[in-house]
C-alpha cells in the first residue's frame, strides 16, 4: 500500500495516467521539472505534519461539522458586538433568491453565462445610487477598508496630489487595509495617509484641526458617518466645504442602512462615497459576508474614468432600438488592462451584490425609514438602561445610530472581565476599545440593531448589572 500512488478522490488530475498524459503534452518528464526554477533553499523537502486524507465524503463532512461545532455563534448567544460587521435581520426571500442556481456563484462571467447577473447588478447600482444621492456606483468588492484605500488612490489620480486626511478615530481595521492599498510611503506612487483630530467629548471631527492641516498637497478629506465610535457626524457639509476650498475631494465613509433617516453623502456634496453593503441583506459569516462599494458624482467624466472597479450600465446593442446591460469602460480595470490596470480587481463578492439588490427592492423607502428609526429607538433605549447601572457610563455624543461607547471605569472592572462574564449569560458584549483608544479608558463599543427587541435588551442590562456588581 505504501508504494501505491495517492489518488485524491476529488482531484481527477491526481490519477497517474492523467498526470502522465498532461506531462507528455507539456514535454516534461516529471512534475518535479515544473518546480525546477524554485531554489532548493526555498523548498520544503520533509513531510508535513498533517492528518491522513479523509477519503469518505461522509467522514469528511462529519470532520468539518465537528470543527464548526466548536464555535459559538450569534444564533445561540445574544450578540451586541458590531464594529464593522453588524447583525441585522435578513429577510427569507433574500436567501431564497441568491441560492437560485443562476445566481449562487460570486462569479459574473461573460455573455454566455450571465444568466441575469448583469441586470441584477445594474439594478443594485441604481438603487444604491439613489440611497447615496450619487450618479455612479461601481460593482462592490471585498469590504469597507479595501474600498476606502481604493477611494484614496482614486483621489490621488484625479487631483495629482499624494496625501489624504483621515480622522484619527477611523476604524483601525479599515485603516490597516487602506494603508496596505496605498502602499509604503517610500514608493514613488504611494498615497500618504495623514490624520486630523476628533472631539473627545462628542466623538465628532475636530473642524479646527482639520482646517489647520488642509493645504494644497491634500488630495482628499475622508470622514465617516456614523463614525467608527458610533457618533452621527453633524459636520458633513462643513467638511465638504473645507475640502473643496483647498481643491481637495471629499470622501464619505457610509453605512448604507442609515440612509433612510440620515442625509445622503451626495446631498452633502461628497465627491466619492464608500462603505460596506453587509447590513443590506447579508448574514454575518464568521465576520465575513462583507462587500465594499464605491459611489461617485458623474458631472465630470474623470470620476468614472479613474474608478478602478467594474461599472455596469444600459447600452444599445448592434440592433438599433434594442438595449442590454453590460460592463462599460472595461479598459479601466485589471480585466481590461491586466498589470497596467489602476487597481487589481477580482470577482470577490458578486453574490452579495445580488443579495443587497433583493434587500433594497424588498424594503423600499418606507422600509429603510422604519429600520433606521427602529435601530435608533432600540439602541438609545439600551444606552439609557445601561447608563443607569452603578459605575457604567455612556460616553460621547447622545447622537448615534446603532453603536455607542459604554465605559466601565466606575465599576473597577475591565472590558475583558465584563465580556468574559457575559459569556456565562450567553451574551457577546461590546467590542473592547481599550487597546485602540486608551483615552476612553475601559470602554466597549456596543451595537443594538432592529434585530434585538426590548426583552433582549433588558436581558443584556440585567446581565451587565450582575457581572459589574
Amino acid at each position: 500500500m505504501a508504494d501505491k500512488p495517492f489518488i485524491h478522490p476529488y482531484i481527477p488530475n491526481s490519477v497517474p495516467e492523467t498526470k502522465r498524459a498532461m506531462l507528455d503534452e507539456l514535454g516534461l518528464g516529471s512534475v518535479e521539472e515544473i518546480y525546477a526554477e524554485i531554489p532548493e533553499r526555498l523548498r520544503f523537502t520533509g513531510t508535513l505534519d498533517i492528518p491522513p486524507a479523509i477519503l469518505s465524503e461522509r467522514e469528511l463532512r462529519k470532520h468539518v461539522q465537528g470543527l464548526l461545532d466548536k464555535n459559538t455563534s450569534s444564533v445561540e448567544f445574544l450578540n451586541f458586538c458590531g464594529a464593522g460587521c453588524w447583525q441585522h435581520h435578513v429577510p427569507a426571500v433574500v436567501d431564497e433568491i441568491i441560492n437560485r442556481a443562476e445566481f449562487v456563484s460570486a462569479y459574473c462571467g461573460g455573455d454566455y453565462s450571465d444568466l441575469g447577473k448583469y441586470l441584477t447588478r445594474f439594478e443594485f447600482n441604481s438603487m444604491l445610487g439613489e440611497l447615496l444621492d450619487l450618479d455612479g456606483v461601481a460593482n462592490p468588492i471585498y469590504d469597507w477598508g479595501d474600498v476606502a484605500g481604493r477611494s484614496f488612490r482614486m483621489a490621488r489620480r484625479i487631483t495629482g496630489r499624494d496625501k489624504v486626511l483621515v480622522p484619527a478615530h477611523m476604524s483601525p481595521m479599515r485603516l490597516m487595509e487602506a494603508r496596505t492599498l496605498c502602499q509604503p510611503e517610500a514608493m514613488a506612487n504611494s498615497t500618504k495617509i495623514r490624520f486630523y483630530g476628533w472631539d473627545r467629548e462628542t466623538g465628532m471631527v475636530d473642524l479646527e484641526d482639520l482646517s489647520a492641516k488642509l493645504d494644497d498637497s491634500i488630495a482628499a478629506v475622508y470622514w465617516e458617518n456614523p463614525s467608527y465610535l458610533g457618533t452621527i457626524e453633524a459636520h458633513g457639509a462643513e467638511i465638504v466645504e473645507l475640502a473643496h476650498r483647498h481643491g481637495a475631494l471629499a470622501i464619505a465613509g457610509v453605512d448604507p442602512i442609515t440612509l433612510g433617516v440620515l442625509t445622503p453623502p451626495g446631498t452633502l456634496g461628497a465627491d466619492i462615497a464608500c462603505g460596506d453593503i453587509q447590513p443590506l441583506g447579508m448574514h454575518m459569516h464568521a465576520g465575513g459576508g462583507c462587500s465594499g462599494f464605491i459611489g461617485f458624482r458623474d458631472d465630470d467624466p474623470v470620476f468614472a474614468q479613474e474608478c478602478p472597479l467594474e461599472l455596469y450600465t444600459v447600452m444599445e446593442t448592434a440592433t438599433p432600438g434594442q438595449y442590454a446591460v453590460g460592463e462599460c469602460m472595461a479598459e479601466r480595470t485589471s480585466y481590461g488592462s491586466r498589470d497596467q490596470g489602476k487597481d487589481w480587481v477580482g470577482t470577490a463578492s458578486g453574490l452579495w451584490t445580488i443579495a443587497a439588490a433583493v434587500y433594497m427592492a424588498l424594503m423600499g423607502p418606507q422600509g429603510f425609514r422604519e429600520v433606521g428609526e427602529t435601530c435608533i429607538a432600540r439602541s438609545h433605549y439600551a444606552a439609557k438602561k445601561l447608563a443607569e447601572l452603578p459605575g457604567v457610563e455612556v460616553k460621547l455624543s447622545p447622537s448615534f445610530f446603532k453603536e455607542f461607547v459604554v465605559n466601565f471605569d466606575g465599576t473597577g472592572k475591565s472590558v475583558a472581565t465584563v465580556n468574559k462574564a457575559l459569556l456565562g449569560h450567553r451574551i457577546f458584549g461590546g467590542k473592547d476599545l481599550s487597546a485602540d483608544f486608551p483615552e476612553l479608558g475601559q470602554s466597549a463599543l456596543y451595537c443594538v440593531t432592529e434585530y434585538y427587541d426590548k426583552a433582549d435588551i433588558d436581558e443584556l442590562v440585567s446581565a451587565v448589572k450582575e457581572v459589574t456588581a
